[in-house]
């Protein structure tokens, strides 16, 4: 070691120092006064975040997008000091960028659609809603798909560019759901009686919502039977009790009056 820098010229150091030094010193200072300045940036971004309630995987996702940008700025500009064109790093990432987007439009389109429902939240975890041609109640919200439990047991994984841009019913909105029956008397039935009796029965059920009240009325006259629409409200999860619940009920209490539900018949005439 001693022979090879014996061979060195102390002026050829001397120069590489003068030429070099100060710009290293800068770019060191540059890089860690840089990442210092990173990191308090994401700390106020994280509590920033923390307060509006955000989702914290988008927290997560968006912080670490943040920190990486802002930590590949600060190594460019660091490079910069030592002489290093960083034009050519600067294409090679949005050239890559680019590259990285044609292969993923479809994550990113799901990724831009969970970023898009996480923020103006539409819906949130255990609301019962309706979308893509599937129907249950919301399981997870991830960063790239939703997964909805329909009520029939079956997980449905949705993703989520094509969920924000198609129409979403959320009936737990405003907590309530009505439930929409029809119910078919006789020609010779008493109609006021029996609106009455469909009425009462609906009142009886405890889990029948008293406001809104439920409607009762006529709703067509069909070939075979008076058809009257039945319209209790419930909340979301009790919809599904309501709707049979009502069925049998209105049934029996109809049964013990006297008031006919008619069903099809077929008349045979015989020569």
């Amino acid at each position: 070691m001693n022979d090879l820098l014996k061979g060195i010229d102390p002026s050829i150091i001397l120069t590489y120092v003068e030429k070099y030094g100060l710009a290293l010193v800068k770019a060191l200072a540059i890089l860690l006064v840089g990442l210092w300045v990173v990191k308090a940036i994401v700390k106020g971004i994280r509590k920033a975040f923390t307060k509006s309630n955000m989702d914290d995987s988008l927290q997560g996702f968006l912080a670490s997008l943040i920190t990486w940008s802002l930590k590949a700025l600060v190594i460019i500009t660091a490079l910069g000091q030592l002489g290093v064109k960083t034009t050519s790093f600067v294409a090679i990432i949005g050239a890559a960028g680019l590259a990285v987007g044609l292969a993923l439009q479809g994550s990113l389109a799901n990724f831009a659609g969970g970023a898009l429902i996480l923020l103006f939240k539409p819906f949130k975890i255990g609301d019962l809603i309706e979308a893509q041609d599937a129907i249950g109640v919301v399981k997870e919200i991830q960063i790239f798909v939703t997964k909805i439990i329909t009520p029939d047991g079956k997980e449905v994984i949705i993703p989520n560019g094509s969920l924000s841009n198609g129409n979403i019913t959320n009936y737990s909105t405003t907590g309530q759901l009505r439930v929409d029956l029809t119910v078919g008397i006789s020609y010779g039935d008493d109609i006021e009686k029996a609106k009455t009796v469909i009425m009462n029965t609906l009142l009886a059920d405890g889990k029948i919502l008293k406001s809104p009240a439920p409607t009762v009325a006529v709703g067509e006259l069909g070939d075979s039977s008076v058809n009257i629409l039945v319209r209790p409200y419930a909340t979301v999860e009790n919809y599904w009790d309501v709707y049979f619940n009502s069925l049998q009920n209105v049934k029996i209490a109809l049964d013990k009056e006297g008031i006919e539900i008619p069903f099809p018949q077929q008349v045979n005439h015989t020569a």
